[in-house]
């Protein structure tokens, strides 16, 4: 039986630019999952169209138990939505916002007055609650959005970017809110390019790049395809990196050579992968000791989400989505299409 949020073979194109080619989506109810992918990837046009607001060139999506096409209607009464950018009447205080909000969805007036008070509360805006909209900085103004998405507890929630321009307090303050609406039963499509943040919230995580799912599974089961454990050195002098260098390739994966090392020379760091696990960073340090290497830092860590990004997508996340047209600029080639383009 397909899942609160389940799509397969959605195809949406902008001109020239095929923003969706063939996503297949399954998300089981009271579950997160976070959908990662560079710039221009195709998230928010996925979000857009699971959430009614543009229709696919083809395939199929069904949400909370309702056909996306035949019924938006229907789909919209179930869901709750958090856009990239706040969306918040200015000339209203941050406490009508939510109140308006509460009455739209046929909240009595009274319940509505105290769920805005809640929200207000939650996100730190009490202070400011019967000021104007338009008098709040950017911070702000998303964290009213966000509780606005949040006043009726919708059973299927859609988050895209929803951290962004929030300060550590505030970003912690809504992983717990996050938390307590997934505990409670909501299901939840998280969009965002905070990777650490899909990393604690995300039940199971989507790659998606030029619009295609490449990868999909648990954070653990993606970490697991870029090669397990990593040794980090940072050596004493920029002059010791090449020596440095040599003592790590022979402790590589691969055991080809200096191709198996990364090296970030502004900070004198040296990463190479590893297996052996902690019994091998003895050795290291007795290596590079012999031949006159000087460490200021060593240590073994397991891939971040981060590798796991830039090994499937050639490079690192950026922070911004494609635009409202969905017609972005082509992100930088895939590492699978780089592989094909070798061969």
């Amino acid at each position: 039986m397909p899942g609160a949020i389940y799509a397969e073979g959605l195809v949406k194109t902008f001109g020239d630019v095929r923003a969706l080619d063939g996503v297949d989506l399954d998300v089981p109810e009271g579950t997160v999952l976070g959908l990662l992918g560079p710039n221009g990837a195709g998230k928010t046009t996925a979000v857009r169209v699971l959430t009614t607001l543009i229709r696919p060139d083809s395939g199929r999506a069904v949400v909370a138990g309702v056909d996306v096409l035949k019924h938006p209607n229907e789909v919209r009464r179930s869901i709750g939505l958090s856009g990239q950018f706040a969306a918040v009447d200015e000339y209203l205080t941050g406490r009508e916002n939510l109140q308006m909000v509460g009455q739209l969805y046929q909240m009595k007036a009274k319940a509505a007055k105290e769920r805005a008070g809640e929200l207000l509360d939650r996100f730190h805006l009490s202070d400011a609650a019967d000021r104007t909209a338009k008098t709040y900085s950017g911070g702000m103004r998303r964290r009213l959005d966000l509780a606005a998405a949040l006043v009726v507890a919708p059973p299927v929630m859609f988050m895209d970017e929803p951290t962004t321009g929030l300060d550590p307090r505030n970003r912690q303050a809504l992983w717990d809110v996050i938390k307590e609406l997934v505990a409670g039963g909501t299901t939840l499509l998280l969009t965002t390019q905070y990777l650490e943040e899909a990393d604690h919230l995300a039940h199971d995580i989507c790659v998606v790049d030029h619009g295609k799912v490449i990868a999909r599974g648990t954070a653990d089961q993606l970490k697991a395809q870029t090669g397990g454990e990593r040794v980090e050195v940072v050596v004493q002098q920029p002059e010791m990196i090449a020596g440095a260098r040599d003592v790590l390739a022979r402790y590589g994966v691969e055991g080809t050579g200096h191709g198996d090392v990364s090296v970030e020379n502004h900070i004198r760091k040296l990463t190479v992968p590893v297996t052996g696990g902690a019994k091998l960073l003895a050795e290291v340090i007795r290596d590079l000791d012999a031949v006159g290497v000087g460490i200021d830092d060593i240590g073994l860590r397991r891939p971040t989400l981060d590798d796991v990004f830039i090994y499937l997508t050639g490079h690192a996340a950026e922070r911004e989505e494609e635009e409202e047209n969905g017609a972005a600029g082509a992100p930088g080639k895939s590492r699978k299409d780089r592989k094909e383009k070798a061969s």
